[in-house]
């Protein structure tokens, strides 16, 4: 099947009728945050598939409509911060933000983290109970501690991810956040049973439902 993550970045390649010629073969697409509402709602409406997404630490997904009544969602798709859905054969996770670094919404501490990890965790284990399945797919925003991140405070990563990947093996942990400016830099990290795939401003991803088989494209020029 394939996925297509986005990222942080409005994208012509994307943001376009082109969109369907060359990308309506995906089956899903999961957003990984700093998207606003018009560009989630455009992909979904045009390529007609299951989005599910998180949010970024600069909220723009949460947006005013006329007369300033605050919409909470982009509509047409599903917030998953905390959150477990399964879609076909694949456990989907997520959760949102970034590192706390000034007041604002969507950031958290080291310890913030953890407790919204944990919470996670917990219907993790409802749902393996349930299902028999542990996660695919985790979707977050910022990246792990000390993989694809940045040394100041808002790009650091969190060690609670590190524990996630850890205790619940998933496929995949994919994030935005982190923006990519030259080829030289590192975007895909295996991390003991994880490989970590940062898809700022979108990457296809090619995943075989029962096995850990993978292919990941770059994003075109």
């Amino acid at each position: 099947m394939k996925i297509l993550a986005v990222s942080d970045e409005v994208t012509p390649q994307l943001y376009s009728p082109a969109i369907k010629r060359r990308f309506g073969d995906v089956d899903l697409v999961l957003g990984c945050g700093d998207l606003p509402h018009y560009y989630l709602e455009f992909i979904v409406s045009m390529l007609n598939v299951p989005l599910y997404y998180v949010m970024g630490n600069h909220g723009f997904e949460v947006e005013y409509a006329n007369g300033g009544v605050q919409r909470k969602r982009p509509e047409g798709c599903v917030d998953i911060d905390e959150q477990t859905v399964t879609w076909r054969s694949l456990t989907i996770a997520g959760l949102q933000g970034s590192m706390r670094y000034k007041d604002g919404p969507y950031q958290y501490t080291q310890a913030e983290m953890e407790s919204k990890a944990l919470l996670l965790s917990v219907k993790l284990l409802q749902h393996r109970l349930k299902s028999g399945h542990w996660p695919d797919i985790l979707v977050t925003h910022a990246p792990p501690y000390g993989i694809h991140d940045g040394k100041d405070p808002c790009h650091t990563g969190f060690r609670a991810f590190l524990r996630f990947m850890d205790r619940f093996k998933p496929r995949y942990l994919i994030h935005g956040h982190s923006h990519v400016y030259s080829q030289l830099q590192t975007t895909t990290t295996r991390y003991s049973d994880t490989t970590v795939i940062n898809v700022y401003p979108y990457r296809l991803l090619e995943i075989e439902p029962s096995d850990a088989a993978q292919k990941v494209y770059p994003h075109e020029s």
